[in-house]
C-alpha cells in the first residue's frame, strides 16, 4: 500500500470536486505480479466518490470529471482506476433498494 498515493488522489478529488463521501482503496497488492507493479510499484486503486458535481451527468461525464482532476497522474502514479461515482440521491436510492 502506498498512503503517499492514496493521500494524493484524495487531496486533489475532495479540492475539486466536493464530495460528500469519498473512499479510496489502494488495491495494489493484489497485482503484485503485473509487470506494471514491479515497474512503478503498483498504482491500482479503487474509487467511491459520492459528489452533487454528478447532477445531471452521465457516467462517462463523471469519469471525465475524475480523470480531468487527477491530470498527470494518470499512467505515473495511477496505473489502473475503478471508478465508482454517484449523487447524494443515487446514494440514497442505493441504500433503500438494498434494504428491500
Amino acid at each position: 500500500m502506498n498512503k503517499k498515493r492514496t493521500d494524493l488522489i484524495l487531496k486533489k478529488l475532495t479540492n475539486s470536486l466536493q464530495p460528500d463521501k469519498i473512499n479510496v482503496i489502494d488495491d495494489s497488492a493484489a497485482h503484485a505480479g503485473h509487470a506494471s507493479a514491479k515497474e512503478h510499484g503498483g498504482g491500482h486503486f479503487k474509487l467511491h466518490i459520492v459528489s452533487e458535481l454528478f447532477e445531471d451527468k452521465t457516467e462517462l461525464e463523471r469519469h471525465r470529471m475524475i480523470y480531468a482532476v487527477l491530470g498527470d497522474t494518470i499512467g505515473q502514479e495511477i496505473h489502473a482506476l475503478s471508478i465508482r461515482a454517484l449523487t447524494p440521491t443515487e446514494t440514497k436510492i442505493s441504500s433503500t433498494e438494498l434494504k428491500e
